[in-house]
């Protein structure tokens, strides 16, 4: 071939792959565009608060829930075979903006929420309709920004083999909630802003009386060093007469000690009478110090049961394990409290159901369901509800779920003592029967992590955990986003 031919061919294949690389931006621009219109919004109505959100693995979208319905919905990617999203029970642990992953690449990760300490998040990247990631959920990046504004750190996801939606229920188990604390917690604010109040006022108090007795104790020190002084003048006064002198130095020295013992009882008298203004403000300071320490107690007692009060109004997650037949609690991802409870015919499947506290509505609490039903197979009244999909807010999929949370909530006795623990409920906050036993994954700044046994964990299994301070699934902010070749599939895994 010649120089010529070769320079021509170069020229063609140069412009040729220009064209490419811009008709695949193009796509995946399109591609991004697309799924950008996927997102379902709930109308016109205000989002409102979410209380969880599922990713259906089934259908590869995720749906956000508040306490009245559907707040948002978009299409999602999951973990391609061998990396398969777990199926379970999560909740969002930490958040980032702008992430980057140290496993895979130095991905970019952008509104990072994560889901386990090993690795399993949501974030935004390329969403193309099927299983394709490494394990973590992807979503739109307009729709994972979305999201990472509206969601709060601890919201439970729950991340499903099937199409399942939140039923509202009703059951004696479900009716635990005391009155309405929030009107104590008020109280007992109220009570500690008042605290630090009077604190603040008794250190000011405290300080304004050390200062008046540090300014009275001045004459105190002048007359006590002049009477130094003047002490030591009649010591030299003394000494001098006791030595041999001349009549006209034993007269000088005699009049030095007369003048100096006059000077020692003006200086006495000034001492008395500064030591007797300095007094009444050491009294005061005494007294104002008291005053102040006995406030920061209060304080600090104040504090204490507003803190109280306020975790009585935070959300609490329980759990009852049948192959471990206890009962757990947490709150702010840390364990409160555990017990034996009794399951009724213990050898017989119970199923995996969550139930939510929504809200408070005349004094009693509304709570929803959801069951989670394997792909692989269904047993009792879920075999007969294979879920063929449901619209945005007229069909809810697992209606006759409620048949099985029910018969679950049948089969549990729970202590008295248990129920005294558990009895304070607040929104958010949510029951977990499940026959699977804690996952590993759960643990120091987690909620309760439960995986579905009968599912693939490719996702999990292929990483190994790490505590939160030495997580290499996190990577600093100030990185900046590695550029990808035009000729790069636009699907590809991360």
């Amino acid at each position: 071939m010649s120089p010529t031919s070769c320079r021509k061919w170069t020229s063609t294949g140069l412009a040729a792959a220009f064209l490419v690389a811009v008709t695949m931006i193009g796509t995946q621009a399109r591609a991004d565009d697309h799924h950008s219109k996927t997102v379902e919004p709930a109308g016109s109505r205000a989002p409102g608060e979410p209380i969880l959100a599922i990713v259906s693995l089934r259908s590869q979208r995720i749906t956000v829930y508040g306490a009245n319905g559907l707040i948002l919905r978009s299409p999602v990617s999951s973990g391609q075979r061998g990396r398969e999203t777990p199926a379970g029970i999560f909740s969002i642990i930490q958040k980032d903006a702008d992430h980057y992953s140290n496993i895979y690449d130095d991905a970019y990760m952008p509104n990072m929420q994560r889901l386990t300490w090993s690795g399993i998040a949501l974030h935004g990247g390329v969403v193309p309709r099927y299983p394709a990631s490494h394990g973590c959920v992807r979503m739109p990046y307009h729709f994972a920004e979305q999201l990472f504004e509206l969601t709060p750190i601890g919201l439970r996801i729950i991340v499903s083999p099937t199409d399942v939606a939140p039923t509202e229920i009703a059951h004696p188990i479900l009716s635990l909630s005391k009155p309405d604390d929030s009107a104590v917690a008020a109280i007992r604010a109220a009570e500690a802003g008042d605290a630090v109040r009077k604190a603040d006022e008794a250190r000011r108090a405290a300080g304004v009386a050390f200062r008046e007795a540090t300014q009275a104790m001045v004459p105190v020190r002048i007359a006590e060093n002049l009477k130094l002084r003047a002490n030591m003048q009649l010591t030299a006064a003394e000494t001098a007469l006791a030595s041999p002198l001349t009549a006209e130095a034993r007269d000088q020295a005699e009049r030095s000690k007369s003048e100096t013992v006059a000077r020692i009882a003006e200086l006495d008298a000034q001492l008395e009478a500064a030591k007797a203004r300095l007094q009444p403000k050491l009294d005061t300071l005494k007294s104002a110090r008291q005053a102040a320490l006995s406030a920061g107690n209060a304080q600090v007692t104040a504090a204490e049961a507003e803190r109280q009060a306020a975790r009585k109004e935070a959300p609490i997650s329980v759990l009852i394990s049948r192959k471990t037949q206890r009962l757990y609690v947490r709150q702010d991802f840390e364990p409160t409290f555990e017990s034996p409870v009794t399951i009724l015919d213990a050898d017989r499947p119970i199923g995996t159901h969550v139930f939510t506290a929504m809200e408070k509505t005349n004094g009693s609490m509304r709570w929803s369901v959801v069951s989670l039903n394997t792909a692989r197979g269904h047993s009792g009244a879920s075999a007969r509800r294979q879920s063929g999909g449901d619209n945005v807010r007229g069909v809810d999929p697992n209606q006759g779920d409620q048949e099985d949370a029910k018969s679950a909530l049948d089969r549990i006795v729970i202590s008295q003592d248990a129920l005294e623990r558990i009895s304070w409920i607040a929104p958010r906050s949510s029951l977990i029967i499940t026959d699977e036993a804690l996952s590993s994954e759960t643990g120091k700044g987690t909620d309760f992590v439960v995986l579905l046994s009968g599912e693939p964990q490719g996702g999990i299994k292929m990483r190994r955990r790490n505590p939160p301070e030495t997580d290499a699934y996190y990577a600093p902010r100030e990185r900046v986003p590695s550029w990808r070749p035009p000729f790069a599939n636009p699907f590809s895994t991360w």
